[in-house]
């Protein structure tokens, strides 16, 4: 049993992560049983589903030992709940694995991989608990360059010249609009 995590979100990610990084591997051991339970009737089965079961208790304990920021306490006690209720179904599953082996455990099956699934649905929804926003110096609104408002003008002006002269049939109007967006584009470089 660990000790537990202060209430600094900091430490409290560090917690979970560490938390995880164990939960993690039981979950993938576990999940191949649930993916193929004729394993369930190998010989240790039973025996390594209740080393499992032991490490999701630990790691329930674990959960419960920790004060999440008040930002995660609904998306904490998810996972919480979720784990208490992988532990407690992988203990059903072992039950019947030890009393018929997987004949018995196989209408535990979908259930089991429901509750599964369930632990690492609600670790996803405590990572997507919005972390407080740091405090930063305000960013001053960007002020319109006047390059901007001067190319701006020359695109409007040229491109209605465009228009214009090829209307009329007048080419020197014509060319003046194509010199005005020119000269638009010249007087903007956007900087980056």
């Amino acid at each position: 049993m660990g000790t537990p995590a202060g209430t600094g979100t900091t430490s409290y990610s560090t917690a979970i992560a560490g938390l995880w990084h164990g939960l993690a591997g039981v979950l993938r051991e576990l999940d191949v049983y649930a993916a193929e339970p004729w394993r369930l009737d190998d010989e240790g089965a039973a025996d390594a589903l209740a080393s499992l079961q032991y490490a999701l208790h630990s790691s329930s304990e674990l959960v419960l030992g920790l004060e999440p920021p008040a930002d995660a306490a609904h998306a904490h006690e998810e996972l919480s709940i979720a784990v208490e209720d992988a532990r407690d179904m992988t203990a059903e599953v072992t039950a019947a694995v030890r009393g018929g082996g997987a004949t018995l455990a196989a209408p535990l099956v979908w259930e089991w991989r429901g509750v599964l699934f369930r632990v690492r649905l609600a670790r996803k929804h405590l990572a997507e608990t919005p972390q407080p926003a740091i405090a930063s110096e305000p960013v001053a609104p960007r002020e319109r360059p006047l390059a901007a408002v001067v190319a701006t003008v020359l695109t409007i002006c040229g491109a209605t010249a465009v228009a214009g002269g090829a209307s009329l049939g007048q080419w020197p109007i014509w060319a003046a609009g194509f010199a005005l967006v020119g000269l638009a584009i010249a007087a903007y470089r956007p900087q980056v």
